[in-house]
Parts: C-alpha cells; structure tokens; sequence
C-alpha cells in the first residue's frame, strides 16, 4: 500500500474557505469496498491543479491463482477507457493533419461498408455513438480471425438510421480502429504508441503488455483456460489480436494522470502538444444530444450513468468514461481536477462492482475541489480595475500635451467617477479642436443615420462630426489643423458592433494624414478570454463587417486596434493606454466600472452577453426584442409558435442556456404593433455560453420550424461565413457546421497573441 496526502493548509478561492480533500475518509471509503468484496483491490489518484493530491493503492491485484498485492504502479485493463485514449485521441490527431474529416462518411476509408442507410454514417457518427450499429457482437466466440473482423463489422446491418438516437457500440470503435489504420497506415497500437503515449512519457501504457510484465498486471476474469491477466478481458479486442479500438489498452493510475493533465492543458503537457486546443475543446462539448446521454467525441458527458463518475458536485462540464473491468476516470475543466479510479472488479468473475467506489470518491473529491461557480463572490480585480482614461488623468494627460486633439468618442467615455471624457480634457486644459460620433450619435441615444456630418456641440461649441451619416470616415477637412486623434467608446466583444470599425477608418484616416492616434482602452465586457465563430469573409466592406476576426474575438479595442495596424499595414502611430486592473477572465461586473449602455438596446451585461447569440439573426425578418423592455433577451415573429419552439431548442440542450415561450408586441423597430411568438431566453451559466454556436443552433432550428418564413441570408454579414451560412439552410448537424469555422479558432488565437496587452 501506498499513498500520497494533500497538504492540509486550508485553501481560500474568491475569498471563500475552502476544504480540503479529506485522505482519511477517502481511505475509509476503500476499506468498507473492500469489505463489502466488491473488488480485490484498486488504485485511486486525484490530481488538482498540476499536482496529485491523492494516490493510494489498497487490497490485492490478484487473488488466484495466487495473491499478489496492489501497488501504486499497478498496471491494469481499462477496457472501455480505451475509447478516449488511445482511439478518439488518434482519430481528432488525424483530423487535425487534414489526413480525414469528422464528417467523412465511413464508407470513404472504409469501403465494405455498405448497406441501407450506411452511406449517411460519418466519422462522426462513430466517435457519439450515433451511428446507429447495434451495441456489440463476440467475435472471439464466433472464430473469426483478426482480419476478418472489421470487414464483417462492416456488412452488419444498422439498428436504427445514423443519428437517429444514441446506442453505447463497441463496434463503432472497432471500426474507427480501422479507420485509423486506413489513413495513417499504421495499426491503432503502434500509432497511439508513437505519435501519443511515448511523446507524453506515458511508460506504462500500450497493447499487448509483454510477458515480463504480466507480473504487475491487476488480474481479471479467471476463464476455464486460466486467469486473465496482461490479457485484455474484452473478446472483440481479444479477437482483433488485443488492439481493439473500444478495448484492449492498459495503463497506470500515474500515466492516466499525464493524460488527463495534457487534457487540461488543452492538449500540451512538459512543451509537447498533442491536440490543439480547439480540438480538445470539441471532443469534450456536446456533440450528440439525445436526452439523457450527451457525448463529445469518445467522451461521455451528460449520460445516465456518468453520475456515479461525476458525482453530486462536478458541474455539468466535466466528462470522462469508464471501463467494464472496473476502470474510470473523469476530468472537471473548471476546477482544474481529476479523479482516476482503477479496480479489478471482474477478478475472478465479473461479480464485483466499481459503482460504489466511483461516487463516494467523486463526492469526496468534487465538494473538496470542485468550484463554487453559481454563487462565487467576485473575484480578487473587483473594484480595482482603471480605463485607460482613468489611467491617463492620473498622469496628468502628459502624452497629450501640447497638441491639437480630435475626440472620437461618445457618451460610454467616462472615468470611475462618472466624469465624461471632453468635460475632463478641457479641465486638463488640453487643446481639444473637434469632435467625432459614431453610430448612435454622442449621446448614444440614435437608432437611425443622422441626416447632417456636422453640427455644433452646444456644451463646448466645438465642431462635432457626425461618422454614421452621409460620411462615415474622418474626411481631409475635418482634420485640418489637428495633430492627434484620441478614440474612447465602449466595446461590447463582438465583430459586427459598429464602434470598433469606426475607429480602424480614424486610424487609416489619422495615417494618411500624418497624424497620431491614441485608444485609451477599456475592459471587454464580455471577458477576453473566449474567442468564437468564423472569421469574416472577405470583401463586406461594411461598418457591421469590417474586420477579419471571429464573431466574438475577445479582444479589447486597444488590442483590435493593434491588430488592425499590424493586419491591414495602416501604418498608423498608434499608441494605446492600457487598462490596469483587468485580467482576459474578468466580466465587466467583476471590474468595479460604472455601467453606461454601449447603444440603446443593450441596457445591462445580460443583454451584452445574448448579444451576439442573437445580434447575428437580426437581418433576417425576426425581432429580437428592439422596441421591447428586453432587447436581445426574447426573439421572435409573427409566424412563430413559441411553445414548438422553445421545446425545440431545450431538447438540444444548447450550452447554457434555456428557453419560455413567450409572446409580445414590439412598439417600434421589426413588427412593431405585431404580435409575435418566441422565446425568452435564459442563461444559466456566462462562462460555458458560446454565443455563435448558440445563434447557429437557434437559425438551424427556424429554418427547420418555418422553412417558408424563415430565411437566414440576409444575416450573411453578421454569420461572417457564406459557407456557414449554406450549412444553416442545408440543416446541416451543429457539430459538422461548427466544424467549419474551428480551425478558424484556433488560427485566431495563435494570431492574436502578438496583439495581446493583458494575461
């Protein structure tokens, strides 16, 4: 027996005492499995933000036809953990390599797979286990030989029609097995041996275990030719000569932990990457939504029996699998933690029970660890967070001294203090010549294109130039005379808000006219951390669809205008003051700042956070609540029934949000005096939102609902995507529309941190 504590020092998270894991009653918890006889022995690690807070190895790895004890490097059968691991793992690397798509038909690598309904099963339809191929077949008792196997996988009949409903099947693996042989033109065994297990040092993981090291081996089922042990137990795996892709590899509770650390790490572990972290992203969100058994990709997520893996405490989330011979482990993202769990529950028969053992542990580990999310006090930035105009006061404005400013502003500049920009700047003292609008006027109060570019401010008697008019970039006239621009406004995170290309044609403008541009920056509110959808087609040339960045870039405007410097050789002196303060993580209620509404219709952060879920559909003849009290929180038209609606979309569980049927009148803007149906829309949960594919779940689902109402084209320049766009009208599944634009993500996000100013 062996172990390892955590240190008990008490933890404090968001100004909360936390507990601790609590080693006694997790070795107590064992001790009464063991007791009880419901395996011989087990190894159990948790691991917590980098570390391993708990391994122990307690009872026997094999009871006949000998005892042997169970040892912290005992290595075991993880039967169907197999399916993450070694199988899923390879198949996402090949995806990545542009070497096969998720979204191949099967029949492309596999081509004896034929049959009624067949040539619909894609790759994806295997790794959710959507394919609709029956659950398993023993073709160890059949006799078949190794390379008989998965061409007769392949002429077995469908069970039901692909992506009909969920059916856990081995042989979807099995035949993924194949698939990577086909495309990488190595066997599953010595592909996960070379291009995933040896580059993260995982010794002790491989089929086949060698006959020396049977001896460390946890025993499984004792058969009537003898005990299985270094054997694989699965007899479909055991037929395709012990690599079958649902079964057949061992490992260690240690080697276990790298991987689910490289998983954490979004698919890098000591310098090496694996997975990018997109993928690891999509293998671990829903791809499948059958009611009561959501999958990502070789992941279980939502299924009716990850409870006893999750527990009562890991959020929705998390996900991870299990093994028949009484493996398991699961990862929680958010918390940064794992729990792995390996017993021998089918030696020597396949009697014992590893259930038990995986909830107790669960709930000890998930209330120690797991984070208090949906009460959390704000975290240690609240209240201390300073704009860039804020920053710049308390330097006495020095880098403004001395010339001539145009202001590109509107009524979201102010300090902490509520003190607007122009009214500080010319306390300051400072030579303020003009002043610029953009959509919504200086006030931002507009909904409408002003008819005259330039009128006179009353307050300051300055010339105020209007650039949502007529004109709608600085013309030679209006900077005439000045040295400088100075841009503050609100952002809001999203591509197609206005502001943001205002200010790239300020910039062009200010570089084709010799002169200096300073962006006094300010926090994203919707965090900087996320980043979502496709990147904008080219060329829209629009204020709505100027930049080539995804639908929510997570960037703050100083960033963007770095990028758009850099990205579009503007050739601009740009100098952008920095917030102070602010961390990517942070909302905009975590901040401190006094909220001003960005333009009309977003009056609080919830409005902020839906807005691009629903902004992105606002082209197309649907309301989204402009002219109601609750803009972009309901959606909806008059030829829409709310109730068909709002089932509808609950039934896909669309990540954290919730839709009421509702009805309402818009008094202005799109149906206003109308009556429309729709949905009101709730989220549960901002940090696992993902706006973009939720405005794509949303359009999908119209053009399924109201296929002669509904049309989605005129939202080309808010989607971004025109082939996004097509995958929407051609009712496309989520998963395979979402894939188009994901490696557009993760190319954002190696690119943008050149841009970046804030960790």
């Amino acid at each position: 027996m062996a172990g390892v504590t955590l240190d008990p020092a008490p933890r404090v998270r968001y100004g909360i005492l936390m507990p601790t894991l609590d080693n006694a009653r997790l070795d107590e918890v064992i001790g009464e499995c063991l007791a009880r006889g419901d395996f011989p022995g087990a190894v159990v690690l948790i691991g917590h933000r980098g570390e391993v807070r708990y391994h122990t190895a307690r009872g026997r790895r094999m009871i006949v036809p000998e005892e042997r004890p169970m040892e912290p490097d005992t290595i075991f059968d993880l039967a169907s953990v197999t399916k993450p691991v070694a199988t899923a793992t390879a198949i996402l690397q090949l995806a990545e390599q542009g070497r096969l798509s998720l979204s191949d038909p099967v029949q492309e690598h596999l081509p004896a797979f034929v049959g009624e309904h067949k040539d619909a099963v894609t790759v994806r339809h295997l790794l959710t286990h959507s394919s609709g191929l029956a659950a398993y077949r023993n073709f160890l008792a059949e006799g078949l030989r190794s390379e008989e196997i998965i061409p007769e996988a392949c002429r077995m009949p469908l069970a039901h029609p692909p992506g009909a409903q969920f059916l856990y099947s081995c042989l979807n693996f099995i035949l993924l097995r194949g698939i990577v042989g086909a495309v990488s033109g190595q066997r599953l065994d010595e592909y996960a041996r070379e291009q995933i297990f040896e580059p993260l040092g995982m010794t002790d993981t491989m089929f086949c275990p060698p006959a020396e090291l049977h001896v460390r081996c946890a025993a499984t089922e004792e058969l009537p030719e003898g005990v299985l042990c270094g054997v694989v137990h699965d007899e479909a795996a055991r037929a395709l000569d012990g690599v079958g892709g649902n079964a057949g590899l061992f490992s260690t509770a240690a080697d276990l932990s790298r991987f689910c650390q490289m998983i954490l790490n979004l698919g890098e572990l000591d310098g090496v990457r694996v997975l990018q972290p997109a993928t690891v992203r999509l293998a671990t969100s829903p791809q499948s939504l059958h009611p009561g058994n959501q999958r990502g990709l070789g992941w279980g997520l939502g299924t009716l029996h990850a409870r006893t893996l999750r527990g009562d405490f890991f959020p929705p989330g998390s996900f991870g699998h299990s093994g028949f011979t009484g493996t398991s482990i699961w990862i929680d993202p958010f918390s940064q933690s794992y729990v792995i769990i390996l017993t021998n529950r089918c030696h020597p028969t396949r009697e014992g029970r590893a259930d038990p053992l995986r909830y107790a542990v669960a709930n000890l580990a998930g209330a120690a660890l797991a984070e208090p999310r949906q009460y959390a006090v704000p975290r240690r930035y609240f209240g201390r967070t300073l704009t860039g105009l804020d920053k710049l006061l308390a330097d006495e404005c020095k880098p403004l001294r001395g010339l001539r400013l145009g202001l590109i502003t509107n009524h979201t500049a102010i300090t902490r203090s509520r003190r607007h920009m122009v009214d500080a700047f010319l306390e300051q003292e400072l030579d303020v010549r003009a002043l610029f609008s953009p959509e919504h006027g200086w006030r931002g109060e507009l909904d409408e294109v002003l008819g005259e570019t330039t009128t006179t401010d009353e307050q300051t008697g300055l010339p105020r130039h209007s650039l949502y008019s007529s004109v709608q970039r600085p013309q030679p006239d209006m900077l005439e005379g000045l040295d400088a621009l100075v841009y503050d406004i609100a952002d809001i995170g999203a591509r197609f808000y206005t502001y943001t290309t205002t200010m790239a044609h300020c910039m062009e403008a200010a570089a084709q006219a010799g002169l200096r541009f300073f962006v006094l920056d300010r926090p994203n509110p919707i965090n900087g951390r996320e980043v979502e959808g496709p990147i904008l087609d080219p060329p829209f040339q629009k204020l709505s669809a100027h930049h080539p960045v995804p639908t929510r870039h997570g960037l703050t405007s100083g960033e963007l205008a770095r990028f758009a410097n850099a990205e579009y050789e503007l050739g601009c002196e740009l100098e952008v003051i920095a917030c102070e303060g602010w961390a990517r993580e942070l909302w905009f209620d975590e901040t401190g700042l006094p909220w001003v509404n960005p333009s009309p219709n977003i009056r609080n952060l919830t409005q902020a956070t839906l807005y691009i879920a629903l902004g992105s559909l606002e082209a197309a003849n649907l309301s989204v609540g402009r002219g109601t009290e609750s803009p972009f929180e309901v959606f909806g038209a008059p030829y829409i029934n709310g109730e068909r609606l709002a089932a509808r979309l609950n039934e896909q569980k669309i990540a954290a949000l919730h839709f009421v049927p509702v009805r309402f009148t818009p008094a202005s803007s799109k149906f206003a005096g109308e009556d429309c149906g729709g949905c009101y829309v709730f989220t549960t949960d901002r940090e696992r939102l993902q706006p973009v594919r939720a405005s794509l779940a949303i359009a999908r689902t119209l053009c399924e609902q109201c296929p002669e109402d509904f049309d989605p084209a005129p939202c080309l320049h808010l989607i971004g995507s025109q082939a996004v766009l097509e995958a929407v009208q051609r009712l496309d599944p989520l998963e395979e529309i979402s894939g188009v634009f994901a490696a557009q993500e993760t190319g954002f996000r190696q690119k943008r941190e050149q841009y970046l100013l804030y960790g």
